[in-house]
């Protein structure tokens, strides 16, 4: 192995506190903020994601003779399937109603978070071989627990791959994501679409800021009082779709202390109040569509904080691609196109194993067809264009 040794240690961590930083970072990578320290440990340390809320951390490390950290997995014990984004009620209704007990269960992911990106974290340099350890790790770390299944939720598709060559059944999925053809502003990107969806977001912009003030904050912009609004806006919104919200306020204020210059929020004002909000996080390529929020009735304000302020400021800051969080096939029409999406999921119970699989196959046939007619029939892009402009 570069750089150190052979693994000599796994063991299983409660709190992401007693992992250094660095060391942790050193594994995750810079790419994608959600794998951060900063950003998993403050779903811990706020509250958001613990033991109480039915996310008790049970993270995985490998180490070296000398203690280094050489890898890791992000896990937790679950006692529900609320804040996944990968649905699995079905399956736990089915293995109760067959006598079973399906929590707790073990989830490798970023909570509350349906975004893709690595799972089975390497410190760079390490040989191949220590995916297959981590994968060891979490298969003995379900088995030590008894749970009914194990579920590594929007891995990239590497380790996906990776993960289905171990055993793991595999799922597909899709999200909706805006990818940057080289567009040099938001009216070259408008020249990709056919003249009608073209005509129609011009006058949902319109529409959507009359009467009010656009701001886009990141960095020193962001203030308490910012937070404090757009907190209101999430809880309203969550409260009315869902009943409640899973990020705890202390949260925004250590996203604030700790990767402001990763936030980029999207803010609306009325009368010099605010009235609406979405948060973004920056990658290095990649802006990240994570929460909106709103108090009152305003038509398609939505659609221009949520995707096209998003594609703004990506074609402004160079970024490749907008991924604008899960579901909803009305973001076709504005421009984010169909992406597939991966879960692995490892099933002790042979019976139920089997049962899942067939539902997995006739799943994956429907939403194969499914991408290809949503894409062909609601596509904004002229024909032949492939999404680039002209």
């Amino acid at each position: 192995m570069a750089d150190g040794g052979d693994p000599a240690r796994i063991r299983v961590v409660e709190r992401l506190e007693e992992v250094p930083a660095a060391s942790w970072d050193a594994c995750a990578g810079d790419d994608n903020p959600f794998l951060s320290h900063a950003f998993l440990e403050a779903l811990e340390s706020s509250g958001s994601a613990t033991a109480e809320t039915g996310w008790l951390p049970q993270h995985i490390l490998v180490e070296d003779r000398a203690g280094r950290l050489l890898g890791a997995v992000p896990l937790y014990l679950k006692s529900h399937s609320y804040g996944e984004y990968v649905f699995d009620h079905g399956w736990a209704a089915a293995y109760e109603r067959a006598g079973g007990r399906y929590y707790p269960k073990l989830q490798a992911a970023v909570p509350f978070t349906p975004v893709t990106g690595p799972r089975l974290l390497r410190r760079p340099g390490t040989p191949a071989s220590l995916r297959e350890t981590l994968i060891t790790a979490l298969v003995e770390v379900a088995r030590a627990h008894k749970v009914s299944s194990l579920h590594v939720t929007f891995p990239i598709r590497e380790e996906w791959e990776a993960l289905g060559e171990a055993g793991f059944l595999q799922r597909h999925g899709q999200q909706f994501h805006w990818e940057n053809r080289g567009y040099a502003s938001f009216d070259d990107f408008l020249a990709a679409l056919n003249a009608r969806k073209r005509k129609q977001i011009r006058r949902e912009r319109r529409d959507a800021v009359e009467g009010l003030e656009i701001e886009t904050l990141t960095g020193a912009a962001l203030e308490p009082a910012h937070w404090d609004a757009f907190y209101r806006f999430y809880c309203a919104t969550s409260d009315r779709k869902w009943g409640g919200g899973y990020l705890t306020r202390g949260f925004f204020d250590l996203l604030h202390r700790r990767l402001a210059d990763r936030v980029v929020l999207m803010m609306a004002k009325k009368n010099g109040r605010y009235v609406a909000g979405a948060l973004n996080l920056r990658g290095r390529d990649t802006l990240y569509g994570r929460n909106w929020g709103c108090v009152g009735d305003f038509p398609f304000l939505h659609f221009e904080l949520c995707y096209y302020r998003a594609l703004d400021f990506a074609i402004e800051h160079g970024l490749a691609r907008v991924e604008a969080g899960a579901q909803g096939a009305h973001k076709i029409q504005r421009g984010y196109l169909p992406t597939p999406t991966y879960s692995a999921h490892w099933i002790p119970d042979q019976g139920f194993a089997r049962a899942v699989a067939d539902f997995l196959r006739r799943e994956q046939h429907a939403l194969e067809s499914e991408m290809a007619e949503l894409e062909d029939e609601m596509s904004p892009f002229r024909r032949g264009e492939g999404g680039g402009p002209e």
